[in-house]
């Protein structure tokens, strides 16, 4: 079993077309048709975007495509060093050209942003962004092409908590069902008995629970389980190494705080300020993720997550630098996956339903014989 759990976490991505096609729905109908279904993508956008700032306090700002590769400013989205973005020279006739790359996320730069556009406690901002993830395996809710809104918010020492992270995840869970049943009012065909509306409250798990319940089980089963029986849940700690010798999931060692010590409800000891929200998908009958979302790396707890990950090299960056000097505030922040939500709420069974990207042939061809109509 311990093979398997090493597998689950080599990244996202079913792995083979044979198994997408296991998985992908037979006999599907898209309850809205091609012209509704851009019609309420970007109704569910404008909610969304409304909403997130109202409970969140947070506004739209410009966000970058490309960031300089020495300003460490980068997503890497991992510690294993698998999801490499792409780099290119810019710059014609100036004697060094610049060293750029396409952003994955832009989960490092919107804490460095928070300075930038002087934001104080309290408040934050929202980005609409775009981004490219070449090293993914492309299935039904993994492109290549991302579209996340990722969000950033000045905190307090006092506010790096358990407690306030849970109120926070509310807030957006709050947004997301509120968005759902917009849709459900103004699109009508989407009420179908098939896809009960989402729960109106989340389950709080964290993942040295969900371990203990499922020990046999590899992360995204031990998920699936979870989800199955909650329909809805926000799992806390990811990144720290469980009682099986193995994290949750890989987490970068430069955004989210995987190390500090927390306290469950009946007193264990934890570890872990961040979390993701995940769902039951009735169309895909499948665990569908939502968000990642934590309580940003202070200065000593940043030191502590390179050092475990092996890449104190990082230091050296000048986004590592600006933490380390106090340059730039403490935060909490995620993303928020734009089209997997719209897909969600809207009832589809691909992400190539509401979003334009390139998709491989064996995938259209799979997609072509399930009815599923995917945008070119």
């Amino acid at each position: 079993m311990s093979d398997d759990k090493k597998a689950d976490l080599a990244g996202p991505g079913i792995s083979t077309y044979e198994e997408v096609e296991k998985i992908l729905p037979d006999n599907y109908a898209s309850l809205l048709d091609v012209k509704e279904t851009q019609k309420a993508v970007y109704d569910v956008k404008q909610y969304i975007e409304e909403n997130l700032a109202k409970e969140l306090n947070i506004m739209l700002v410009q966000s970058p495509l490309i960031v300089e590769v020495a300003s460490g400013m980068n997503d890497m989205l991992d510690r294993d060093g698998s999801r490499t973005p792409i780099e290119f020279h810019c710059g014609l006739g100036i004697k060094v050209p610049i060293h750029a790359s396409v952003v994955q996320a832009v989960t490092k730069w919107k804490r460095w942003a928070l300075a930038q556009y002087n934001c104080e406690v309290g408040e934050g901002i929202n980005t609409d962004m775009r981004a490219i993830r070449k090293d993914y395996f492309l299935d039904h809710d993994h492109s290549s092409y991302v579209d996340q809104w990722d969000w950033e918010r000045v905190i307090t020492p006092e506010q790096r908590n358990l407690e306030f992270l849970t109120d926070i995840v509310k807030r957006i869970w709050k947004v997301i069902v509120g968005a759902e049943r917009m849709a459900l009012e103004k699109y009508p065909k989407l009420q179908d008995p098939r896809f009960p509306p989402l729960p109106e409250e989340l389950v709080f798990i964290h993942a040295e629970d969900m371990l203990a319940k499922y020990p046999d089980l590899p992360r995204k089963q031990r998920e699936t389980a979870t989800i199955k029986e909650h329909k809805a849940v926000f799992i806390y700690g990811i990144g720290w190494v469980l009682e099986d010798g193995y994290p949750h999931e890989m987490r970068a060692a430069d955004y989210d705080d995987w190390v500090t010590e927390t306290v469950s409800k009946d007193g264990r000891p934890m570890h872990g300020l961040n979390g993701d929200i995940l769902v039951w998908n009735d169309v895909t009958q499948r665990r569908h993720e939502l968000t990642s979302m934590g309580v940003r790396v202070t200065k000593e707890t940043l030191v502590k997550q390179l050092e475990l990950s092996g890449q104190m090299d990082y230091l050296k960056q000048p986004y590592h630098s600006a933490i380390m000097n106090d340059e730039i505030p403490l935060s909490i922040g995620g993303g928020i996956g734009q089209s997997r939500v719209q897909m969600l709420l809207l009832r589809k069974a691909h992400l190539g339903e509401v979003s334009v990207t390139v998709w491989p042939k064996e995938l259209k061809e799979i997609c072509l014989k399930k009815n599923i109509h995917v945008l070119a």
